[in-house]
């Protein structure tokens, strides 16, 4: 199961992660998001766990509690929609013309 970890203090390492769900079972993955232009922590991540009963029994124990001075926000992850990826939304053109051009 892929968890979610939100509400994360900036100082949290990956092995910080791994630590504290190992309390609960074994641990595939621990990932923090970073910003890709300062390299700082978003301040969220995700603990891959095999055993679904262990990730849910890490979710029910860790949800809600404080972890290095914050309170965390833990939930399954949800899988990422097809075709989110940020941006403009789509939205084409130069400004308040629309993307027409003057024609002086």
């Amino acid at each position: 199961m892929n968890i979610y970890v939100g509400n994360l203090s900036y100082d949290v390492t990956e092995e910080d992660l791994k630590q504290a769900f190992e309390a609960f079972g074994q641990v595939e993955s621990a990932k923090i998001i970073v910003d890709m232009y300062s390299n700082r922590s978003k301040g969220f991540g995700f603990v891959e766990m095999s055993n679904n009963s262990e990730a849910e029994s890490a979710i029910h124990g860790l949800n809600g509690k404080e972890f290095k001075g914050r309170t965390l926000n833990v939930n399954e992850a949800r899988p990422r929609s097809e075709g989110r990826r940020g941006g403009t939304g789509g939205r084409r053109g130069g400004g308040r013309q629309g993307g027409r051009r003057n024609s002086y």
